[in-house]
């Protein structure tokens, strides 16, 4: 069956040319209001059973605003934020001819993943002249190098073959693979430390660029507040009922994802209930967590 994609008003994603264009972009998204999961569910089979673009276009407006957050989590790769959300959206629209609204997954939750994987391939594409390897394995240790370093406490650039075992470990690829990416990472097509001119003694081309890069306190202080927010969900985690807790744990924490039919048969009780406990346990940890940070 030939793929039907929804006709969205040409005044509804304008195009994004400059900075002052992306500033102006952001603010217009904004008038879009966020859905709840009944609405969601309700424009979504008006889409995938009567192809109604009026709810098509509800559908792909609401979450424009998600592909604007992914895209700035990306920003570091060396792409325009613009062309990161350009493929975002394209993502986005995927995303609305894939998805099938019986299987109980949210479509801002499906939505992401269509969106990160056609960011994905923007930047593996367009990171250098000379591509990359584009394997599962190797996207897994681009995009997860950093956080792998960081969560073994891997500071130096240079990493010993040693850590290059503990990495591969840890993010369960071929040590080859981290070996090969940390180096093609490391090394750009230009060396920023290379003379600015021919001259040898001359100022290099790095100490003319400002530096961005977070200091070592910004980093540090991040690094605290997500530790500090993982403890803080844990501890609420456990204080909700054990019902409660495995059914927040199956929807949001698992990978797999398992469906609202799937839980609904282990628990013996309708779709429409467990998606209930699932949202009050949601609101509770929330809660919880908040009140606690406030303090």
């Amino acid at each position: 069956m030939p793929e039907v994609l929804p006709t969205i008003k040409s005044s509804t994603l304008p195009a994004i040319s400059d900075g002052y264009s992306l500033a102006r972009y952001i603010d217009y998204i904004k008038k879009y209001p966020i859905l709840t999961a009944s609405e969601e569910y309700e424009y979504a089979t008006a889409w995938s059973s009567q192809h109604d673009s009026d709810a098509a276009e509800k559908l792909i407006t609401s979450h424009l605003r998600m592909v604007v957050a992914v895209a700035y989590e990306f920003k570091n790769y060396g792409l325009p934020v613009s062309d990161l959300i350009a493929s975002g959206n394209l993502g986005l629209m995927q995303a609305l001819q894939k998805f099938d609204p019986e299987k109980g997954f949210r479509f801002s939750t499906y939505a992401m993943f269509w969106v990160k994987a056609e960011m994905y391939d923007l930047i593996l594409s367009n990171w250098s002249m000379v591509k990359i390897g584009t394997s599962a394995n190797q996207k897994r240790v681009f995009f997860n190098l950093s956080r792998a370093k960081r969560a073994l406490g891997i500071m130096n650039g240079n990493i010993s073959p040693d850590e290059v075992k503990q990495i591969a470990e840890y993010l369960d690829v071929n040590e080859k693979d981290v070996s090969r990416m940390a180096q093609r990472m490391g090394a750009r097509d230009v060396s920023l430390n290379a003379p600015a001119h021919k001259d040898s003694d001359s100022t290099d081309l790095l100490s003319n660029l400002e530096d961005k890069t977070e200091s070592i306190e910004d980093r540090l202080e991040v690094f605290q507040a997500r530790k500090s927010g993982m403890a803080l969900l844990k501890k609420h985690l456990a204080d909700l009922p054990e019902r409660d807790k495995a059914i927040l744990i199956a929807r949001k924490m698992s990978d797999p994802v398992k469906t609202l039919e799937q839980l609904a048969g282990e628990y013996g009780i309708s779709r429409e209930r467990v998606r209930q406990i699932e949202e009050r346990a949601f609101a509770k940890l929330q809660k919880a967590v908040l009140a606690e940070t406030k303090k």
